[in-house]
């Protein structure tokens, strides 16, 4: 789950993060009413969608005078801002974050990554912030610092003090630097974070370290015990499938192909993409069912799919071991009566026998199949088919 900078900061600064000072807006009234309170003769009106590239985009304006501030506001709240994150449909801008903006001498970067290959928090640095971390890579690698954090012990603050060193900060800008580290690692540990990135991370004239921009994001999984947390969730920054999958306990990722899959298993559901594609098809979404594939959730699987316009045909692949086959067969004629697409079933596992009998018996046009490369074959073909009425 992503959050806004505004949030982000809001959560980091709790931690001990220096941050500018700034307030949320909904409307250019409230940006500059946001200016006065925050005084200063320089403001920063920032688009807050879940996109990096922004400020490339139009998302960032630098005002020095309220009708620069409302003008601004009033070009962004409302108006679809398209970065190289967002792709070609963009995000609309629904709020805004006023922030007094002062001049700054240097940039960096800091970021705290999960590494899932070494079961490591890992640390990463560089000299050269306010770009992104792909580009250092390719353009400077070697400017890039990284530190592995033992979990047993957590982040030291002399390996704090190595990293501020090696952006090359002076003794009081390093103290600064190591508040901001290890509030940031806190953060990312206490609030089962899964990625915290400031970028930049400047250097003030007056040798202060502020974190200027913010982003963070977090495991779904322990959003129960992060109550705070779930409650910054924007369901409108997300895409409106994976969200209505969300609401039903089902796991949803929209893709750019024409074969809708139901699938009960993250790993068997991911097997069945690859199957697609070697068969020469494309995936429309990854839909993990779960182990309790009732009826009344295929139904719901089924809606969420054929949500998705692009879709020409569904491949229904269960490998039933908690589950029954005959329970998801249920489900899945009562969600093929008036199906426009060609429906393909592939059933295995417990009480399969009842379940295909089931799927024979219902008098629907529904292709079955006996293995995955089966049901993938005959899902491209059907899809290259079908055609749309």
């Amino acid at each position: 789950m992503d959050i806004h900078e505004y949030q982000a900061k809001e959560l980091l600064a709790g931690f001990g993060v220096p941050v500018p000072r700034g307030s949320v807006a909904y409307s250019a009234d409230q940006a500059v009413y946001a200016a006065t309170e925050l005084g200063g003769w320089h403001w920063a009106v920032k688009a807050q969608i879940h996109s990096g590239g922004r400020g490339k985009a139009g998302g960032v304006k630098l005002c020095r005078t309220y009708q620069e501030v409302a003008t601004a506001a009033k070009g962004m709240l409302g108006a679809t801002l398209v970065t190289h994150q967002t792709g070609p449909a963009g995000k609309v801008v629904n709020r805004l974050y006023v922030e007094q903006a002062e001049p700054f001498e240097r940039e960096l970067y800091l970021g705290f990554v999960l590494d899932r290959k070494i079961e490591r928090i890992r640390v990463i640095a560089s000299a050269n912030g306010g770009m992104e971390i792909e580009e250092i890579a390719h353009d400077q690698p070697e400017s890039i610092l990284q530190i592995e954090v033992e979990p047993a012990v957590g982040l030291q603050s002399f390996q704090a003090r190595e990293i501020a060193f090696g952006l090359g900060l002076n003794i009081k800008q390093v103290n600064q630097a190591v508040t901001a580290i290890m509030g940031c690692y806190r953060a990312f540990r206490d609030l089962d974070a899964t990625m915290v990135e400031i970028n930049p991370l400047v250097v003030t004239k007056d040798d202060r370290v502020l974190a200027l921009d913010a982003k963070m994001s977090f495991d779904d999984n322990a959003l129960f015990r992060r109550r705070q947390i779930a409650e910054m969730r924007d369901v409108a920054e997300e895409d409106p499938r994976e969200a209505t999958a969300n609401q039903h306990g089902l796991n949803y990722v929209g893709l750019a192909g024409d074969i809708g899959c139901i699938i009960n298993g993250a790993g068997l559901a991911m097997a069945t993409m690859d199957m697609i594609k070697y068969a020469g098809g494309e995936p429309a979404n990854f839909l993990d069912v779960g182990g309790g594939a009732s009826p009344e959730r295929v139904g719901q699987a089924f809606n969420l799919v054929l949500s998705d316009r692009n879709v020409k045909a569904i491949l229904v692949n269960i490998f039933a071991g908690i589950n029954r086959c005959d329970w998801v067969a249920q489900g899945v004629v009562q969600a093929a009566k008036g199906l426009r697409v060609p429906l393909i079933v592939r059933l295995a596992g417990t009480n399969v026998e009842e379940g295909q009998k089931i799927v024979r018996e219902c008098g629907l046009p529904i292709i079955t199949a006996d293995s995955l490369a089966e049901a993938a074959q005959k899902a491209v073909a059907a899809a290259r088919d079908h055609q749309p009425a």
